[in-house]
């Protein structure tokens, strides 16, 4: 992982774990301990899935950059996609309460997206990376 997408990354879980602690302390003082498990287990979903979704924007950025917006797209998707899944999945569990855990996801994925976009913002990726083996003018080096 490049500095700027490590940048990236802390940028928007940093956030969100904060968010998750407070959906946490909300969910067990409104619920009870199901309120705090449904918030922790939403929260670490959130994470671990937008995390892994950055991780492997960063691989298809440095292999081929070309396809950079579909595959964020189709990342994307996937992962709102696979959580809705989960939702429904864990809609009716009884060790955890289900309305905590979708509204910690709902603002964990919210907090994700908006520090992402942040921290998008303030790092400077650059768009043209030089090739060390070019010249100034464009030429090879010959020897």
């Amino acid at each position: 992982m490049q500095s700027n997408d490590a940048r990236i990354l802390r940028g928007a879980a940093i956030p969100t774990a904060c968010a998750g602690l407070i959906g946490v302390v909300v969910g067990a003082v409104t619920v009870g301990s199901a309120g705090a498990i449904g918030a922790v287990i939403g929260t670490v979903l959130v994470l671990a899935f937008f995390a892994a979704g950055l991780y492997g924007m960063s691989a298809v950025g440095r292999r081929m950059p070309e396809l950079f917006l579909g595959a964020g797209l189709l990342v994307y998707t996937t992962q709102i996609l696979v959580l809705l899944l989960l939702l429904r999945v864990f809609r009716d569990v009884t060790f955890m309460d289900g309305r905590v855990f979708g509204i910690t996801m709902l603002g964990c994925v919210l907090v994700w997206v908006a520090g992402q976009a942040r921290s998008n913002m303030r790092v400077k990726t650059p768009y043209v990376v030089p090739d060390s083996d070019k010249s100034s003018t464009g030429t090879e080096h010959r020897s």
